[in-house]
C-alpha cells in the first residue's frame, strides 16, 4: 500500500462519519497534502455524476470538493440505490449491473469487493493520504460475512480506524462500548481512538465520562465536535426539513416526498433562501395551500406515482393548477408529468404501464441503460444560464417537447414548458444550484423579486466552517500520529504520549 490511511467508522447511521471525512479532507488538503476521500460501498439515494458520466454517492462528490478534486468514480466503486424495501440496484465503479435483493447481494459481495480494492489501488497511488469512510456500523453481526464496507475493508488494507459516535441521540458511551464490545478482537485492535460528534453544552460536565471511556477501553478520546447551530451541507440520503426562517411574503413550495424519492438535494439552495417557505410533505401530512408545487426525481417512477395518487396528490395538483399555480417536474417528475409510463424490462418492478398525470403530451419508457452525464445550457425562461446533470433511465417523446424548457450547449432540447406556462418538467438536475436559472425560476413561480443565494459559495462556506471546528476541536497531532504509524499503533501509546 503506497498511501497513508485512516478509516472512520460510526456506531450508527448518521453518526457523523461523511462529516468528519469532510473536514479533515479539507483541513488536510489546506495543509497541502494530496488527502482523497473514498468510501467501498454506499447505499444512497443522492448520487452525484462525475465527468465521465460515472454515477457515485453525492457525500463522496462533497468530500471530493473538500479536498480540492474533481469527483471520480474511485472514490466511491460501489453504489447501492434501494428500489424496495428489499432490493437496490447496484452500481459498481459508476455502471449499473443489475437489481439484486439483499440475500442474493449479500453473495454478490464476493465480487463486488474486487472492484472496492481495484479502485481504493487506484486512489492510492496517487493521493496520500487517503481518508475511508465506513458505512452504518461495524456491529451489525449479521452482516459481518463478506462485509466490505466496514471492518472487512479495513483488514483488508490493514489500516486504522477512528470511531465517531453522536452524542445528540443519547447512550453515547454506550454506543462505543458496545460497538467495541461486539468487534472481533483483531477489529477491536484497529480502534485507535474515539470522536464524540453533536455535542452541546459545557464539556466540563462531560468530562468524568470521558476519562471512564479512556480507562475502560484504553483508547482515547480524540476530541468533541460541538453541535453546530445553522450549519447545513448535502445530505447523503436524509430528506431534511431545516431551513432558514422564511420571511412572510414568502414563496410557498411544496415538494411531496414519496418512498423512493432521489436527489431531494436539488432543493437545498430552495431552504437556504429568506424568501422560500419550502415544505416536504410526507405520507399522511395534509397538503397546504402553494404557489409552486415540486414533483422530485425517484428510483421508482411508477411505485412513487401509485403513492401520490393513493395521497391524493392528483387531485392537490389539480386545484392548484386551477387557481393559477405552478408546477415543476424534475427527472422522475417529469416522466410523472406525462402521459404513460413504461417497464417492459420491469427495471423498477414488475413490468407494464403506468398511467401518468396526464398533465403533459408525453410518453415514458423505461430502459436499462442510464443516461448520465454533466450539462449545460440554457432555461427557456429569461435564457438563464444553468449547469447541472442527468441521471435517469428513461426515453421521453411526444409533442409537448416541441415547447422545450431548456436547450442544452451541445443544442440538444430538454423537457417541456406548457403553452399556459404553467407547468415545466425537465431532466436536468442542480438547477436551484446556477443563481440565474435559479432567480428565472423563482420569478416563474411567482416571486416578484428573486435574488437568488450562491449555492455553490455556501456549501465552500460550509465546509470551511466544519473544517475549523475539527481543526479547534480534535487533536490533530495524535490523528497524525495514527496516519503515521498505522494499524500497529498500541493506542495506549497515544494515551501515554499525550499524558503531563
Amino acid at each position: 500500500m503506497s498511501a497513508r490511511v485512516l478509516m472512520i467508522q460510526g456506531t450508527t447511521s448518521d453518526a457523523g462519519k461523511s462529516v468528519l471525512v469532510t473536514g479533515l479532507a479539507r483541513m488536510l488538503a489546506r495543509r497541502g497534502r494530496s488527502v482523497a476521500p473514498f468510501k467501498p460501498q454506499n447505499m444512497a439515494l443522492n448520487s452525484a455524476v462525475t465527468a465521465d458520466g460515472r454515477e457515485i454517492g453525492r457525500a463522496q462528490a462533497v468530500q471530493a470538493q473538500a479536498a480540492g478534486l474533481a469527483p471520480s468514480v474511485d472514490m466511491n466503486p460501489v453504489l447501492l440505490k434501494p428500489n424496495s424495501d428489499r432490493g437496490a440496484q447496484v452500481i459498481i465503479q459508476g455502471r449499473a449491473v443489475g437489481n439484486m435483493d439483499a440475500v442474493i447481494y449479500h453473495d454478490y459481495k464476493r465480487i463486488a469487493r474486487a472492484a472496492v480494492l481495484e479502485s481504493f489501488a487506484r486512489l492510492a497511488a496517487h493521493h496520500d493520504p487517503i481518508l475511508v469512510e465506513g458505512a452504518g456500523s461495524p456491529a451489525e453481526i449479521n452482516l459481518r460475512a463478506n462485509d466490505i464496507a466496514n471492518m472487512g475493508f479495513a483488514e483488508a488494507v490493514d489500516c486504522p480506524v477512528i470511531l465517531i459516535a453522536d452524542i445528540d441521540r443519547g447512550g453515547v458511551f454506550a454506543q462505543l462500548v458496545g460497538t467495541l464490545m461486539l468487534l472481533s478482537e483483531t477489529e477491536r485492535a484497529r480502534v485507535k481512538g474515539f470522536v464524540i460528534n453533536r455535542f452541546r453544552g459545557d464539556l466540563a460536565l462531560l468530562r468524568p465520562g470521558l476519562d471512564w471511556l479512556e480507562r475502560e477501553t484504553a483508547r482515547p478520546v480524540i476530541g468533541v465536535l460541538p453541535y453546530l447551530m445553522g450549519w447545513q451541507l448535502d445530505a447523503e440520503d436524509a430528506v431534511t426539513s431545516a431551513q432558514t426562517a422564511p420571511t412572510q411574503d414568502a414563496l410557498r413550495v411544496l415538494v411531496p416526498v414519496p418512498p423512493r424519492i432521489s436527489n431531494h438535494t436539488d432543493f437545498d439552495p430552495l431552504r437556504l433562501h429568506p424568501r422560500v417557505d419550502l415544505r416536504y410533505v410526507r405520507a399522511g401530512e395534509s397538503h397546504p395551500h402553494a404557489d409552486l408545487i415540486v414533483l422530485p426525481g425517484s428510483k421508482s417512477v411508477r411505485a412513487d406515482l401509485d403513492w401520490l395518487r393513493r395521497e391524493g396528490w392528483d387531485h392537490t395538483i389539480a386545484r392548484h393548477l386551477r387557481y393559477g399555480g405552478r408546477l415543476l417536474g424534475i427527472c422522475g417528475g417529469l416522466q410523472m408529468l406525462g402521459q404513460h409510463i413504461a417497464d417492459p424490462h420491469g427495471l423498477e418492478g414488475p413490468p407494464g404501464v403506468s398511467a401518468g398525470l396526464g398533465l403533459l403530451e408525453l410518453d415514458t419508457e423505461l430502459a436499462p441503460a442510464k443516461t448520465l452525464r454533466t450539462i449545460s445550457g440554457r432555461l427557456t425562461l429569461e435564457d438563464a444560464p444553468f449547469s447541472g446533470y442527468e441521471i435517469h433511465a428513461g426515453m421521453t417523446t411526444g409533442s409537448a417537447l416541441a415547447r422545450p424548457a431548456a436547450i442544452l450547449d451541445s443544442g440538444q432540447p430538454d423537457g417541456a414548458i406548457s403553452v399556459d406556462r404553467q407547468i415545466l418538467a425537465t431532466y436536468a438536475h442542480g438547477l436551484f444550484e446556477s443563481p440565474h436559472a435559479y432567480a428565472a425560476l423563482l420569478r416563474w413561480a411567482g416571486l416578484d423579486t428573486a435574488d437568488a443565494p450562491d449555492h455553490q459559495a455556501a456549501r465552500e462556506d460550509a465546509i470551511d466552517r466544519l473544517a475549523a471546528t475539527v481543526e479547534q476541536h480534535l487533536d490533530l497531532a495524535m490523528i497524525e500520529r495514527i496516519l503515521d504509524a498505522g494499524a500497529a499503533l498500541d493506542p495506549r501509546q497515544l494515551l501515554d504520549e499525550r499524558s503531563p
